[in-house]
């Protein structure tokens, strides 16, 4: 796998461009979009992934915050792409069954 080093010590990008946590395959964006859903610190993240060090999450947080704009893109990006999926699937078979017997 072709990785490209980057100025912080824990975060590289891949053969895609996209930047991981070295060692791992746990993407930056990935780590961000559970900080933000969840309110999570980096200790609770830490937690959360005990194969990550605390210095690798450090590490990731101080990558998004130099490149947020574009991140922020990216995240935007997939959740539109998950809505759109959505809405493609229609409603589920148990909403389907509920408001067929009204209750919904």
């Amino acid at each position: 796998m072709a990785v490209v080093e980057t100025r912080y010590e824990h975060v590289v990008l891949n053969e895609a461009q996209v930047p991981i946590i070295a060692g791992t395959t746990m993407k930056v964006i990935e780590l961000v979009v559970e900080k933000q859903a969840y309110g999570w610190s980096p200790e609770e993240l830490q937690f959360q992934h005990p194969s990550i060090t605390l210095g690798q999450i450090y590490s990731a947080l101080a990558y998004y915050a130099d490149h947020q704009a574009e991140l922020d893109q990216e995240i935007e990006r997939r959740l539109n792409q998950i809505t759109q999926q959505h809405r493609g699937l229609g409603p589920t078979p148990l909403i389907a069954r509920l408001k067929a017997k009204g209750l919904l």
